[in-house]
């Protein structure tokens, strides 16, 4: 039941987001969309940034699990470029919300962990250092967000080619010069 009403609440959030484009969500907002009590809402979270932290923790954990069901890491990535872009405007509505630095964190985070699991999976960096894995990861992490927060109508239709540059980039296949050597 708790879950459930977690996921009520999660969905009354996003709603909001949605219908008022509101800078500041909060938690009267909320409870009123969802006809609970204040009370109801702080039993299930802390704070607005911890019922952010929930769903995108929901999200993730959905999104990992369908990734790890491809059948290459390339798709996987694939699938990570699509479900990024078709959250692009729930996310940037949750960035642009007195919300914006948590949840622009907490993103990155997910990103993060996302990258660490492709990585694993594909076998990449395992002759790194781990700190060098590290630096790589928070690199590829923050490259992949910010073609992510800049995408464009025209990267849509260069999905595959843009999925399969970065997983080459990733993979160290493709290294500056390396065309032109070929």
């Amino acid at each position: 039941m708790a879950a459930d009403m977690k996921a009520a609440i999660a969905e009354a959030a996003l709603k909001l987001l949605q219908e008022k484009q509101t800078k500041k969500l909060t938690v009267k907002d909320i409870v009123e969309k969802c006809h609970i009590t204040r009370q109801a809402f702080y039993y299930h979270f802390e704070d607005i940034p911890d019922l952010f932290q929930w769903m995108l923790e929901r999200g993730t954990e959905r999104m990992l699990e369908e990734c790890r069901n491809r059948e290459d890491p390339e798709e996987a990535l694939r699938y990570f470029f699509l479900v990024g872009i078709n959250a692009g405007t729930h996310l940037k509505r949750g960035i642009e919300s007195g919300y914006g630095r948590e949840i622009g964190q907490l993103m990155i985070q997910y990103v993060y962990r996302f990258m660490e699991q492709l990585s694993e999976e594909a076998g990449l960096y395992q002759d790194c250092s781990r700190f060098r894995q590290k630096l790589l990861l928070r690199y590829h992490s923050e490259a992949v967000m910010g073609l992510l927060r800049e995408w464009t109508e025209e990267d849509t239709k260069n999905l595959s080619q843009i999925v399969h540059e970065v997983y080459q980039i990733m993979a160290g296949a493709a290294l500056p010069g390396a065309e032109k050597a070929v």
